[in-house]
C-alpha cells in the first residue's frame, strides 16, 4: 500500500483548490512527476492498484449507502478523457458507477437554463457519477464561441459583460450545495498541448478503425486554442475550492493521466474512512439463526 500512498500524495500536486494563486503555465502537459518514459511500466502497475482499490472503496460506498461521488473530466478534444475513463473506472461494479458524455445541446436542454441536464445526472448516495465534460462546457464553449451562447434563448437584457463571473457564482452554489448533500465533487483539466493533440488527430485520420472519432470541426477549433486555455484558466481559478477542487493533470503521456486520475479518486474516497454497516444484536441474532437454518437444510 506504501507505493499507493505515494502515488495519491503525488496526484496532490496538481491539485488545485483556491487557496494558492493559480497560473495554468505553472502545469506543464509533458510533465510526468519523478517518473521518466522508463517507468511507464511502474506507472501501469501502479494505476491497476489504483484502479483495484477503487473498486473496494466503491464496493464499500454503495454498501453505506450515505456518500456518492462525482467526477468531471474536462479537456481539449483529443486530450484522452474517454480513455482516462474507461481504463481508470474499469474495475468498479457497473452497478456503482454511471458514466454521461454530455454533448451539444438538445432543443429540450436549450429551454432550460445552463445546469439543468447535467444536474439531473448527479450520482445517488453510494454510486459513482462520471461526467465526460459537463456544465463548465457553458462557460468554455459558450464562451469562446458566442454563437453558442445565442443558441441558449436568453432575455437579452440578462447577457451583460458579467454573464460569465455569473455563471461561476452559479457554479460555485451549485457545488457547494452538493457537497452540502454528500456528493463529493472531483474535477479533472486533462491538460494537453497543442503538439501531443495535432500527433492525436493525425492519428485519427491515419488508422482506419478511428476515423469514426475525427470531426472536421476539431480542426478549426485548434485556431481558438489561446482562447479555450484563457477560458479554462478563468474557470478553474474561479471555482476552486477546498472541498470541490481542480486537478490539473498532465495529458500528454496517457499512462501517467491515469494515475493521476486514478490516484486522486482513491484519495478523496480513503479521506471518507467508508465501511461496510455494522448490524445490530437483533440483526446478528437473526443471520445466525438464517445459517443454522441453511445448514439444517437437506
Amino acid at each position: 500500500m506504501t507505493d499507493l500512498l505515494m502515488a495519491r500524495e503525488l496526484s496532490r500536486s496538481y491539485r488545485v483548490d483556491g487557496r494558492t494563486k493559480f497560473k495554468l503555465s505553472d502545469f506543464h502537459p509533458d510533465d510526468t512527476g519523478p517518473l521518466l518514459g522508463a517507468d511507464e511500466p511502474i506507472a501501469r502497475s501502479l494505476t491497476q492498484r489504483a484502479t483495484d482499490r477503487l473498486a473496494e472503496l466503491q464496493d464499500k460506498l454503495y454498501a453505506q449507502d450515505r456518500w456518492s461521488l462525482l467526477v468531471l473530466i474536462q479537456g481539449m478534444d483529443a486530450s484522452g478523457k474517454d480513455t482516462a475513463i474507461r481504463e481508470v473506472m474499469s474495475g468498479v461494479n457497473p452497478q456503482g458507477c454511471q458514466v454521461f458524455a454530455f454533448k451539444k445541446p438538445s432543443d429540450e436542454e436549450l429551454d432550460h437554463d445552463f445546469l439543468w441536464r447535467c444536474t439531473r445526472c448527479f450520482p445517488e448516495r453510494g454510486r459513482i457519477g462520471v461526467f465526460n465534460r459537463s456544465y463548465y462546457e457553458e462557460v468554455l464553449v459558450a464562451r469562446v464561441h458566442p454563437e453558442v451562447l445565442a443558441t441558449q434563448k436568453l432575455p437579452p437584457e440578462l447577457v451583460t459583460k458579467r454573464i460569465w463571473q455569473e455563471r461561476f457564482e452559479d457554479i460555485r452554489a451549485l457545488e457547494r450545495y452538493a457537497t452540502r448533500q454528500g456528493i463529493v465533487v472531483r474535477k479533472f483539466f486533462l491538460n494537453v498541448s497543442k503538439r501531443e493533440q495535432k500527433q492525436r488527430l493525425l492519428g485519427r485520420i491515419a488508422v482506419p478503425g478511428k476515423n469514426w472519432k475525427f470531426r472536421t470541426g476539431d480542426v478549426g477549433l485548434r485556431r481558438h486554442w489561446r482562447a479555450y486555455q484563457r477560458a479554462f484558466e478563468d474557470a478553474i481559478r474561479a471555482t476552486a475550492t477546498p472541498e470541490s477542487p481542480w486537478y490539473v493533470v498532465p495529458a500528454d503521456n496517457k499512462w501517467y493521466t491515469r494515475l493521476i486520475v486514478g490516484a486522486a479518486l482513491v484519495d478523496a474516497l480513503e479521506s471518507l474512512r467508508l465501511a461496510y454497516p455494522k448490524l445490530s444484536r437483533a440483526e446478528l441474532r437473526d443471520l445466525s439463526a438464517a445459517q443454522r437454518a441453511l445448514e439444517r437444510e437437506r
